[in-house]
C-alpha cells in the first residue's frame, strides 16, 4: 500500500509538472464515527518546537447532496484541538470547555480585562468569527500552550460593517502585534483584507490599512509572513462571480502601512469558492505556500519561493486522493528537523463524515 501511494503521489505530481516533495508520511489527526472534522485554518496552529497544537472544528456528520458539506448544521460546530508533542507524528484530542463560545455554554463575551502578554513563551491567541452574516469577531488567549483559555473578549469592528476574523497574527514586541483579518464590504457581505494592530496588549485595536481595493467577489483569510523589519507579505484567498478562485499576494515594504501586489502564485485553486493558503517562511528564508484544490484531482498542493514571493517553484502535490471537493483549509509549521509539517481537513468518501489528517514533508535544499 506505501509503494503504491508513493507512486500514485508521483504520477500526480509529474502530470503537476512539479518536484515532489520526500519523505511523505500521512498521519490520521482526528477520526471520529459520526463526526466531521473541519477548517483548521479558521482555527490556527501553534508551535513550540516539536509541540505542536492545531484548532478545527468537530462538527457532526449528515448525509447531503454532493455539492455540500456533509455536517449538520442543527447541530454545534464544537472547538476542538489537537496536540501532538512529536512533530506531527501522533495526536492527542482536547475539548478545553474554556473554548466553548456562549452558545454552546461558554462564558459571556466581555472587554479584555488587562494587556496580553504576547512575549510569553507559552502563549497562543485565536480571532473568530461568531457568524458569517452578523460580522462579529471573538478573542481567546492562552498563557499555557492551550490547556486553558481566557476569553471570549470583545474584538472592535474598527469602523466596519462587521469583522469575520480567522486566525493569523505576527507578534512584534510584549504588547505590540498585528491582527491580519477580513472585514465586511460595504455592503455588509464578507470579503475584504485588513492589517490591524494593537500596542497595548490587545487593550485596544487599530486600523492600519486595506490590503487590495474592495473586490466584486470576496477576498479572505489572509496568511501573512514577516520577511524583515519592515517587509511583510500576505497569501489571501480570492473569489470572483461566478466561481473563479486563486491566491492573490501582497507585499509591505513598510510594516503594513501600504500594500501592493506581486503575481499571482496560485492561479487556480478549484471551484466550491476554492481554498485559502497557508504560508510560512523555512528556516532557510524561503517561502512555503500549501493550499488545497477543490476540483478534480482533489488534493493538497505546495510550492516554494526564494526570492520573497516574487517567483515560485512549479505546483507539486503533497496529498493526492481526496475523494471529494470538500477538502483542505491548511495550516503548516516546519519542525526543528526541517521537515514541515502540513496539517488539513479530508475526504475519504464522498458521503461521509471528514477527517483531520496531516502530511510530513520534506522541502529539500534551497
Amino acid at each position: 500500500m506505501r509503494i503504491l501511494l508513493i507512486l500514485a503521489l508521483a504520477a500526480a505530481t509529474a502530470l503537476l509538472g512539479g518536484v515532489p516533495p520526500s519523505a511523505i508520511k500521512n498521519v490520521v489527526v482526528y477520526k471520529e464515527s459520526g463526526r466531521y472534522g473541519g477548517w483548521p485554518a479558521n482555527h490556527g496552529i501553534w508551535q513550540w518546537g516539536n509541540e505542536i497544537l492545531v484548532g478545527f472544528s468537530g462538527a457532526y456528520y449528515k448525509h447531503m447532496p454532493a455539492n455540500r458539506h456533509q455536517y449538520d448544521k442543527s447541530k454545534p460546530e464544537e472547538p476542538k484541538l489537537a496536540r501532538s508533542l512529536d512533530g506531527g507524528e501522533t495526536w492527542t484530542i482536547e475539548s478545553p470547555k474554556s473554548l466553548l463560545p456562549p452558545e454552546q455554554g461558554g462564558l459571556a463575551v466581555k472587554d479584555l480585562p488587562a494587556p496580553m502578554d504576547f512575549r510569553n513563551p507559552n502563549f497562543a491567541m485565536t480571532i473568530r468569527l461568531s457568524d458569517v452574516d452578523k460580522g462579529h469577531s471573538r478573542l481567546w488567549y492562552s498563557t499555557d500552550r492551550g490547556k486553558s483559555w481566557s476569553g471570549p473578549y470583545r474584538f472592535p469592528d474598527l469602523g466596519q460593517p462587521g469583522i469575520l476574523a480567522r486566525t493569523d497574527y505576527i507578534v512584534n514586541g510584549k504588547h505590540d502585534a498585528f491582527a491580519f483579518l477580513t472585514a465586511s464590504k460595504r455592503n455588509g457581505k464578507e470579503g475584504r483584507v485588513i492589517c490591524t494592530r494593537t500596542t497595548d496588549g490587545g487593550m485596544s485595536w487599530k486600523l492600519v490599512s486595506f490590503i487590495g481595493e474592495e473586490p466584486e467577489g470576496f477576498a479572505i483569510m489572509p496568511s501573512t509572513v514577516r520577511l524583515s523589519k519592515t517587509k511583510l507579505v500576505t497569501a489571501i484567498r480570492m473569489k470572483a462571480p461566478p466561481d473563479k478562485t486563486w491566491i492573490d499576494l501582497y507585499e509591505s515594504s513598510n510594516n503594513g502601512a501600504n500594500w501592493h501586489i506581486l503575481p499571482s502564485p496560485v492561479t487556480d485553486t478549484g471551484g466550491h469558492g476554492g481554498n485559502p493558503a497557508s504560508m510560512i517562511r523555512l528556516h532557510d528564508g524561503r517561502l512555503c505556500l500549501t493550499y488545497g484544490i477543490r476540483s478534480a484531482p482533489f488534493s493538497l498542493r505546495g510550492r516554494l519561493s526564494a526570492d520573497g514571493g516574487r517567483t515560485w517553484t512549479s505546483e507539486f502535490m503533497i496529498r493526492a486522493g481526496g475523494a471529494a471537493w470538500d477538502i483542505g483549509y491548511p495550516r503548516t509549521v516546519q519542525r526543528p528537523d526541517g521537515k514541515v509539517l502540513t496539517v488539513y481537513y479530508f475526504p475519504e468518501a464522498v458521503s461521509s463524515g471528514r477527517t483531520i489528517e496531516a502530511t510530513i514533508w520534506d522541502p529539500g535544499k534551497k
